[in-house]
């Protein structure tokens, strides 16, 4: 048994393209993986701690190998639970918007507190850098109101698809396997079609997830 973990970044809900694609895939993954897990995380209604002076006095204070006091244990263990919540997962699914080209910032800091020295990544003068979340299969839905794919023009203002590619492979994920729903702000009846023909390839996707 499986547990995937469903990663939702949208605030927008019922009415955003990527969540609308991400059901489909999490519909058809349970339907084809009926002995796994799924975990949902909203972002939005999810708790993720401040990275304010105690917070970051205990990042430091692990950056230097030295022990945490009392005070710098109990303000790091919300950081821990959020990365344990990520780290026991088998499988991982995004579903994210593009807000000012990037990513919400909700993502991003959710991405700040999981992405920790010792935790998802390791250091040392001899290696460099090494991700820890190797081998577990991931998958990204996008939406975004423009198109920025290839032959666009726009590609090089696209910091959502190559930012979570980055921060991702940093980590440890290999191949980011992605589902993009471009052009969001089209008429509906456009919208519409863009959006079931995402559903379709999502659900060929989850099928052998």
């Amino acid at each position: 048994m499986a547990r995937l973990l469903y990663i939702e970044a949208s605030p927008r809900k019922e009415r955003s393209s990527s969540i609308k694609v991400a059901k489909t895939f999490l519909s058809e993954y349970q339907r084809t993986h009926p002995n796994d897990v799924v975990e949902t995380l909203d972002l939005w209604n999810t708790s993720i701690p401040e990275f304010d002076g105690p917070v970051i006095d205990s990042k430091y204070v692990i950056l230097h190998g030295l022990e945490h006091t009392n005070e710098q244990k109990q303000a790091w263990k919300a950081v821990e639970d959020i990365i344990a919540q990520f780290t026991a997962a088998d499988k991982y699914l995004f579903s994210l918007p593009m807000w000012n080209f990037g990513i919400p910032y909700k993502l991003k800091h959710y991405i700040d507190v999981i992405v920790q020295p010792g935790y998802t990544f390791s250091f040392s003068p001899e290696t460099g850098y090494q991700g820890l979340m190797t081998g577990k299969p991931i998958a990204a839905i996008y939406a975004s109101g423009g198109a920025y794919g290839n032959g666009t023009g726009m590609e090089s203002f696209d910091l959502q698809k190559s930012y979570l590619k980055l921060i991702l492979g940093f980590i440890g994920f290999g191949d980011i396997q992605t589902i993009a729903v471009e052009q969001t702000l089209s008429p509906p009846e456009v919208k519409d079609k863009l959006v079931e023909e995402a559903k379709e390839k999502a659900k060929a996707l989850a099928a052998n997830f």
